[in-house]
C-alpha cells in the first residue's frame, strides 16, 4: 500500500513498557522501548519532536495511554487514538511487533482515530464521572441504613415515601442522637405533608432501639454526610470549569444574538434545596452560555443528562458528517452483517461510552414521565416490541434530536411536535373510519 503519512510513529502502549516505531529524519525507520516514568516519556516526546514526528498513532490500553496524550498534545503532534479490535494483531504477538504493525497501518492511512474531546472537555468528564462514583457510594449507604433500621423493626422507610428528604433525615438524625420516643419523633415533622396518619407514623417508628443499633445508625449517617459533603466539593470544580468552558465560547461566538435571545425565553431559577442527585447550581444557564440554544426545553433532555454527554461528545458536532454517524458511533443504531448480497442478521455490539448510558437513562425517564412524542412513541414501542428495543430506538431518537439542535444552534419547537402528533391521531382516525365503513358502520364524534 502506498504511503501516505511520512512523518508517522505507532506505538503500543503498555503499564510500565511503551513500543515505540518511528520514521526518523532520514526516512529509516526505527524501533525502540521506554518506560512509563515522566521523565522517560518526555524523553520519548522529545525524541519524536527532534526526529520530526509529527502524527502518532498509539492503543488506547485502558488509562495508559492518557499521559502520553497529554504530553504529545501539548507539543503539538497529533495523536490518532485507535480502538485495538480495528487493526489485525501482529504474529507472534509482542510488544515490539504490535508498534511495528500500528505504525505501518498508519503510515498507510487506514486507521481510524477514536473521539476524544478537547482538554477542557476531559477535565468536565473527570469530575462528573468522580461525582457520579461517590453519588452511588451514597445510594449504598442509604441502603445500609434501611438494613439497620429494619433490624431494629422501624418501618417509617416503608410509610414515607422518600427516607432521604427532609421529613426522613430529621427523623433518623434524632434516632442517632438518642430519642427513641416515637411521638416526640412525629412531633419533630409536619405530619401533615405525609400522606400516612399520626397514628401510622407513630406506630411506624416503634422499635427496638438496642444500644448497637444506634451506634451503627449514627456511623452510616456520619458517611451519607461525607458523601454529600464530597459531591458538592466536586460541583464546586464542575461550576468552576463550566464557567471557563462558558467564557471561552462567549468569546467564540461574540456576536452571535441567539445567546440572547434564548435567555428571553426562558431562565432557570437557582433553587436553595437540590432534590436528590441534582445539581446545586445553575446547570441550565451555564448550558445555555455554552450551546447558544436551551436544550433543556426539548423533550427528554434535561440538566444532568446534558452535562453527562457534552462532557463526553464536547459541543463541536462537526467530528460526525451526519446524525447518523453520531448515532452509530453511540451503538444506538444497527449494524448490519450482510453476505452474498442478502442481509443474515445484526451484529450485536456492547459499549460503556457514558454518553449513550445518558441517552438511555433519558429514553427509560421519557418513557414513564411524558406526555409528549417520545413518551407515547415509547411506550407504544413497548407494547409491541419490549422495553429493550423501545429503550434503543428511544435513545436513538434523543441523541439525533440533540445532534441536529446543537449543530445548527437551532432552538427546540414543540409546534413541530404537537403538528406530528395531531397527524398521527389523523391518520388513526381515518383507519378507524375504514375499517368501520368496511364493516357497515360509522363514526361519531362524542361532544
Amino acid at each position: 500500500m502506498p504511503v501516505i503519512n511520512f512523518h508517522a510513529a505507532g506505538i503500543d502502549v503498555g503499564s510500565t513498557v511503551m513500543a515505540v516505531s518511528y520514521t526518523d529524519g532520514s526516512g529509516n525507520q526505527c524501533l525502540c522501548k521506554t518506560g512509563c516514568f515522566t521523565e522517560e516519556l518526555r524523553e520519548l516526546v522529545d525524541l519524536l519532536g527532534n526526529e520530526g514526528v509529527k502524527d502518532v498513532a498509539m492503543e488506547a490500553t485502558g488509562v495508559y495511554w492518557m499521559s502520553l496524550y497529554e504530553m504529545l498534545e501539548d507539543v503539538g503532534i497529533r495523536v490518532t487514538l485507535i480502538n485495538p479490535g480495528h487493526y489485525k494483531k501482529s504474529d507472534p504477538k509482542t510488544d515490539e511487533n504490535d508498534g511495528l504493525w500500528i505504525h505501518q497501518y498508519h503510515s498507510c492511512g487506514i486507521l481510524r482515530n477514536s473521539h476524544i474531546a478537547e482538554e477542557e472537555y476531559r477535565e468536565l468528564r473527570n469530575y462528573i464521572h468522580e461525582r457520579s462514583v461517590v453519588q452511588k457510594q451514597k445510594s449504598e449507604t442509604l441502603t445500609r441504613i434501611h438494613r439497620i433500621l429494619t433490624m431494629m423493626n422501624i418501618k417509617i422507610q416503608h410509610v414515607i415515601s422518600d427516607i432521604e428528604g427532609k421529613g426522613g433525615m430529621t427523623i433518623l438524625r434524632a434516632i442517632a442522637s438518642g430519642n427513641s420516643n416515637a411521638e416526640q419523633l412525629v412531633n419533630l415533622i409536619d405530619a401533615g405533608s405525609f400522606k400516612a396518619d399520626r397514628e401510622t407514623l407513630i406506630s411506624s417508628l416503634k422499635g427496638i432501639y438496642k444500644k448497637h443499633f444506634v451506634t451503627l445508625l449514627k456511623m452510616k449517617l456520619r458517611e451519607y454526610d461525607f458523601f454529600i459533603h464530597q459531591m458538592i466539593n466536586y460541583e464546586a470544580h464542575i461550576e468552576k470549569t463550566l464557567k471557563k468552558i462558558a467564557e471561552k465560547q462567549k468569546k467564540i461566538n461574540n456576536a452571535d444574538n441567539r445567546q440572547n435571545k434564548s435567555e428571553n425565553k426562558k431562565k432557570s431559577t437557582q433553587t436553595k434545596y437540590a432534590r436528590k442527585n441534582q445539581y446545586r447550581f445553575d446547570a441550565a444557564g451555564y448550558l445555555r452560555e455554552i450551546l447558544g440554544i436551551d436544550l433543556t426545553l426539548a423533550e427528554g433532555m434535561d440538566e444532568k443528562m446534558l452535562l453527562d454527554i457534552i462532557s463526553v461528545t464536547g459541543i463541536d458536532m462537526s467530528k460526525w458528517a451526519t446524525a447518523q454517524h453520531f448515532a452509530s458511533w453511540l451503538n444506538l443504531s444497527p449494524r448490519r452483517m450482510i453476505t452474498g448480497g442478502k442481509c443474515i442478521g445484526n451484529e450485536r455490539r456492547r459499549t460503556t461510552n457514558p454518553a449513550t448510558q445518558a441517552f438511555r437513562i433519558s429514553a427509560q425517564a421519557t418513557g414513564i414521565s411524558s406526555k409528549g412524542y417520545l413518551g407515547i412513541l415509547y411506550r407504544r414501542l413497548c407494547a409491541k416490541k419490549g422495553k429493550k428495543t423501545a429503550t434503543k430506538a428511544v435513545a436513538r431518537k434523543i441523541a439525533v434530536l440533540f445532534y441536529t439542535l446543537v449543530k445548527n444552534r437551532q432552538e427546540y419547537d414543540v409546534q413541530i411536535i404537537e403538528q406530528r402528533l395531531n397527524e398521527q391521531e389523523e391518520k388513526r382516525i381515518r383507519n378507524l373510519e375504514k375499517k368501520a365503513k368496511k364493516l357497515g358502520y360509522s363514526l361519531q364524534k362524542i361532544a
